[in-house]
């Protein structure tokens, strides 16, 4: 009888860390992937041309007020003298430009890069209106077809990596909930047993739920283990790949596995425990 309850608790163990660990690796993808998605979207720079011979002290002036706008992410000067030193640019052209043209006719600018707020496209002709108003601003530039398709294909991923995040959350739950619940009728003679001597519910559910604390931190900590042993052989295979660039939500992800592996395991055998004290013994074996 001792070694099929064992067996029963080794199984559900192992059971709750695999749940515990697909759930845990997958909301680690998710929070990844969204966290690109954010990265991307704000990815997109737009060019904003300044007049020729534009004091610095202007210009300092209308940098900051676009720095502060809403869709703005950052803000960086570029001077006509280096996009001319640029290699890129001179590259383009089979002579020199400096010896080409006496003067650089290339205009001083801020590459403007904008958030995640510009995925609205009215609101980004808006911004490109205002900013063309502002004195000292020669031409506004920005790929806007590109920038529509970004935030259309993010934000269709979004809502797929959302709903598939919720689906495994609803099938972690049910799996979990259905292990805990098979630990617990290994356990029906034990409870039919205690209720025959007149125990009281608490008294038979206490031990019961010190038992799921146990079990639910083994499970978290067994979870643990495995997810960072998969990040380490990722890092391992893929070089682009780097843990420690992670490490702040690695550690996230690690604390909730192991915090939701008590919290659930104690909970479902409460309420496992207590359909099962309720019932009566000629119904037990019905649980």
């Amino acid at each position: 009888m001792k070694g099929k309850i064992l067996r029963s608790y080794t199984i559900s163990t192992v059971s709750m860390a695999l749940v515990l660990f697909i759930l845990g690796t997958i909301s680690y993808a998710i929070i990844s992937l969204l966290s690109t998605s954010q990265q991307v979207r704000e990815g997109v720079v737009m060019i904003v041309e300044l007049e020729d011979d534009l004091a610095e002290g202007k210009r300092d002036s209308l940098q900051t007020v676009i720095s502060a706008k809403p869709l703005v992410a950052a803000v960086d000067f570029i001077s006509k003298d280096e996009k001319l030193a640029d290699e890129d640019f001179r590259r383009a052209f089979e002579v020199e430009v400096k010896d080409l043209l006496a003067d650089n006719p290339l205009p001083d600018s801020f590459d403007v890069t904008l958030s995640s707020a510009a995925a609205n496209a009215a609101d980004m002709d808006a911004f490109v209106q205002e900013l063309k108003q502002l004195e000292g601003v020669s031409y506004v530039s920005y790929p806007a077809h590109l920038l529509e398709q970004v935030h259309s294909v993010l934000d269709v991923m979004q809502l797929l990596i959302f709903a598939f995040g919720g689906v495994m959350l609803i099938i972690s739950f049910v799996l979990l909930g259905n292990t805990v619940r098979l630990s617990i009728f290994s356990h029906r003679e034990a409870i039919k047993t205690m209720k025959l001597v007149g125990a009281t519910k608490w008294f038979i559910i206490k031990p019961f739920l010190g038992r799921s604390l146990l079990q639910g931190l083994l499970a978290g900590v067994v979870a643990a283990l495995l997810f960072v042993g998969v990040l380490f052989g990722l890092q391992y295979s893929l070089p682009g790949f780097e843990v420690t660039a992670q490490v702040k939500l690695v550690a996230i992800v690690i604390g909730a596995m192991v915090v939701l592996g008590v919290v659930l395991s104690m909970l479902f055998t409460l309420v496992a425990v207590n359909k099962c004290v309720n019932m009566r013994s000629n119904n037990l074996y019905l649980y």
